[in-house]
């Protein structure tokens, strides 16, 4: 009998997240998902019968509790690091350092918090996965990205680290970096709630991917053979061919 499998997934309560709970659990995993929004986190739950863990990676005491709580649900097979997002789209010279502050928090330390936190326990399971959600923002810049693209870079670099650091050890490290996605939440949070900001963003783009584009890439990741690790998977649209380049009707 195959060894049931279980997941960690941060920022679990909408887009990218929620997509990757969903496809896990159709694959038969069991998912503990991650997000500081409660309300959406238990109608994820009741959907999709996965585990709903209320925690800000932001916090020391919640990662701890977060990776307490995990292990006493037993053994952990992979750890999906979603939690993130852009604020604001100012040039470098008119940037708020609040707002760099803040996209570091949580793309860079959050992800280097809870990585650090379950390590041990995918370790011990002898077939453990890190994955790192950054964007293809990790691997080219544009004009107005400055403090998402510092972010993202950072936090590609400890995944492209770690994997170093782990070698000969049973844990992969892949990284999925998705270009434009259109979710209900990442624009309108860069904006500020500002909806036709989020929506000039998509406008005239013939198919922009959708969460649930990105959750396959995902879980196709998860469920390669151990031996096999995808150490970088880069994906955009069709419409999408750079960071500056879309095609728009």
């Amino acid at each position: 009998m195959s060894e049931q499998l279980r997941a960690v997934v941060t920022g679990a309560s909408s887009g990218i997240g929620a997509a990757t709970v969903r496809r896990l659990r159709a694959e038969g995993w069991d998912v503990v998902a991650v997000a500081r929004r409660a309300d959406r986190l238990a109608a994820l739950a009741a959907e999709t019968g996965a585990v709903a863990l209320v925690a800000d990676v932001t916090s020391d005491d919640d990662v701890a509790r977060l990776a307490a709580e995990v292990a006493s649900g037993g053994p952990v097979h992979a750890l999906v690091n979603n939690a993130g997002g852009a604020l604001g789209a100012a040039t470098v010279a008119a940037a708020s350092p609040a707002d760099w502050r803040a996209m570091f928090e949580l793309n860079v330390l959050g992800t280097l918090r809870v990585t650090q936190a379950l390590l041990p326990a995918l370790r011990a399971t002898g077939r453990g996965d890190v994955v790192v959600l950054t964007s293809t923002a990790a691997h080219d810049t544009y004009p107005g990205g400055g403090g998402y693209v510092a972010a993202k870079h950072a936090e590609r670099q400890i995944a492209t680290t770690l994997r170093l650091e782990l070698i000969g050890q049973p844990v992969r490290v892949i990284e999925i970096a998705p270009g434009m996605v259109r979710t209900e939440e990442f624009s309108l949070n860069r904006f500020g709630g500002d909806a036709a900001k989020a929506e000039a963003v998509y406008a005239g783009v013939d198919d922009p991917l959708t969460a649930d584009d990105v959750a396959d890439a995902v879980v196709w990741t998860l469920t390669r053979p151990h031996h096999v690790n995808i150490d970088q998977l880069v994906m955009r649209p069709r419409a999408q061919v750079s960071n500056t380049q879309v095609a728009r009707a």
